[in-house]
């Protein structure tokens, strides 16, 4: 949050979560310990306004997550498919993630930096790069799943290669979709997994998924009204 915002302000769920995420990379980095982080999320999932949200990643160097913009009811333009937005350099907006009994999730629209390093022991995660943008044209993301799992989820036309290590556990290859999108990014995903495993998956978007399924609904709208049927 952002000492611009009153103080007495109700937060929301999306607010909550925010500061939730700063504090799950505070921890993968080293600058809380568990304890900290603990107390400190127990907080941030009490909190009902602004004012109980600041302090909680005020001595963090990603503290200055913004308040919330109005809610905005115009769609933005669809995406026209081409990578070349999407290539948009700098750090990234989440350096890793840590699942110890519970689970993480990097969803929607964030951008996936140079190396992103996640952990998950008996607990679970979730890397989907479908709508993500990406720092460089070559990513790489480190997992480590000790009695536990973690899905990465890729869009078609991107090159995987994923060079992780199995110890009675494993790492899946996503299938073959096709050739690469002129201008994708190249996802490489290594790490360990020991009596745990990473998923890595191809899958559309849902926007996409819904665009062909309303595709096949007109095409059989079409073939009824043929002569003959």
């Amino acid at each position: 949050m952002t000492d611009d915002a009153s103080p007495d302000l109700r937060a929301s769920d999306s607010d909550r979560e925010r500061v939730a995420e700063v504090l799950r990379d505070a921890l993968a980095e080293g600058r809380l310990d568990m304890a900290e982080f603990e107390e400190r999320l127990e907080a941030t999932y009490k909190a009902r306004t602004y004012g109980e949200l600041t302090p909680l990643t005020r001595d963090l160097p990603a503290s200055g997550i913004p308040a919330p913009a109005p809610v905005s009811f115009t769609k933005e333009p669809a995406q026209d498919g081409s990578w070349a937005g999407r290539i948009v350099g700098g750090e990234g907006s989440s350096a890793g993630a840590v699942a110890i009994m519970s689970g993480f999730q990097r969803r929607g629209r964030w951008t996936v930096p140079k190396q992103f390093n996640c952990f998950a022991f008996w607990g679970g995660g979730e890397i989907d790069l479908r709508e993500a943008d990406f720092a460089d044209r070559e990513v790489e993301i480190n997992c480590v799943a000790i009695m536990g799992g973690v899905q990465v989820i890729v869009p078609p036309g991107i090159e995987v290669v994923v060079r992780g290590i199995g110890i009675m556990g494993g790492f899946d290859h996503p299938r073959d979709d096709g050739p690469q999108r002129p201008g994708a990014p190249r996802v490489v995903i290594g790490g360990l997994a020991f009596w745990g495993g990473v998923d890595v998956t191809r899958k559309v978007t849902r926007a996409e998924q819904q665009r062909l399924k309303e595709q096949r609904r007109q095409e059989k709208l079409e073939r009824r009204r043929e002569p003959g049927h």
